[in-house]
């Protein structure tokens, strides 16, 4: 059964760090581009980050460059966002998923697996 469950999430200040992580079971994350994405209830879907399945290559959006990080450990089937400096408009519910093009990382009805989400509230 192919499961992706992220956890790590929490309410934390403005300026304070976390430390997401994504433990995929079921099938092997060397075989698909890895990324996070975030929603907030209303809006759609957006990608936060994105790792190559070697982690090679890795892309950061606008609003999170050189804040967030993404990486990826394949020997341990596990994606991470290390997440610094938050922002209130951090807050959103942040999504794991898998996707077997590189091209497609934006196209979020194209990814393979979701996880179910976690929580991220920045707030004073």
């Amino acid at each position: 059964q192919v499961q992706l469950v992220e956890s790590g999430g929490g309410l934390v200040q403005p300026g304070g760090s976390l430390r997401l992580s994504c433990a995929a079971s079921g099938f092997a994350i060397k075989d698909y581009h890895m990324a996070w994405s975030r929603q907030v209830l209303g809006q759609e879907r957006e990608l936060v980050a994105a790792i190559e399945n070697y982690g090679v290559g890795m892309t950061h959006t606008n609003p999170v460059k050189g804040r967030f990080t993404i990486s990826r450990d394949n020997a341990k089937n596990m994606l991470y966002l290390q997440m610094n400096a938050l922002k209130p408009e951090d807050t959103a519910v942040y999504y794991c998923g898998a996707v077997r093009k590189w091209s497609d990382i934006r196209t979020m009805k194209n990814y393979d697996y979701w996880g179910l989400g976690t929580q991220v509230t920045v707030s004073s």
